[in-house]
């Protein structure tokens, strides 16, 4: 059975969406939802190359990926109030573009190992700390990805990787107003610090924090820990939602 493009929460209406990074699948997600649970019901939305097979020909920069997300949040009434995304690697800068272009549709932003670094140019130097990552993430999770990219195809996750590169997220964040916190594992090579540091430089509201083990892949090995930055944010913002 193929995967379904919207996973949504049993009984509750949404207060986030999540979206898959790049080459994975909405089920990688179902421990970060869980543990999110009533405190903040997330739906998981996925969309081509970030969680389904990408057709040949499939536009997949961030811009075109961002319309066809807020096209999705809207054909399952998840537009209608402003929702909290959380994007993971590569999805960071669709949820982004988002916040930008859709602002209506966006309370808050929680980017988790958001790419991509263009300080990582050329295409070796990316490799190698994509190599120097992997060897710090769980090995028990590589069945799990493995299966994710043969469902995903790696054909849609290069060409959604160099779409990814050409956009520089600094400029999109400095577009948004919403809150942001960005959310990086400390053996995570791919989001370094100063990266992290680069992006919450472009504008007040932006806040960065690591966690206290892990990688690249957070929402699949450390999803109680990121679950309780999510929720942080989420409270904060809908506060700040209702008392303003």
């Amino acid at each position: 059975m193929p995967p379904h493009p919207v996973l949504l929460p049993p009984a509750c209406r949404p207060v986030a969406v999540t979206v898959p990074g790049l080459g994975l699948t909405a089920a990688s997600y179902g421990g970060l939802v869980d543990a999110l649970g009533v405190a903040v019901p997330t739906a998981v939305v996925a969309l081509p190359s970030m969680g389904l097979r990408a057709e040949p020909g499939a536009a997949l920069d961030p811009e075109s990926s961002a319309d066809e997300l807020a096209r999705r949040l809207d054909e399952h009434g998840l537009a209608d109030e402003p929702l909290v995304l959380v994007g993971h690697s590569a999805s960071c800068q669709v949820v982004a573009e988002l916040a930008r272009c859709h602002p209506h549709t966006v309370r808050g932003l929680v980017l988790v190992g958001p790419t991509a670094d263009p300080r990582m140019s050329p295409r070796r130097r990316l490799v190698v700390r994509w190599l120097r990552t992997a060897a710090r993430e769980d090995p028990r999770r590589v069945p799990s990805m493995l299966r994710s990219y043969a469902t995903t195809r790696l054909s849609g996750f290069a060409r959604a990787l160099r779409a990814a590169r050409r956009r520089d997220l600094r400029a999109t964040l400095a577009a948004t107003t919403v809150p942001v916190l960005l959310v990086r594992g400390p053996h995570d090579h791919l989001a370094p610090s100063g990266w992290l540091d680069a992006l919450a430089a472009t504008r007040p509201g932006i806040e960065v924090v690591t966690t206290t083990a892990g990688a690249h892949n957070l929402p699949q090995t450390r999803p109680a820990e990121l679950a309780r930055h999510v929720v942080t944010l989420t409270r904060r913002v809908c506060r700040e939602a209702s008392t303003g």
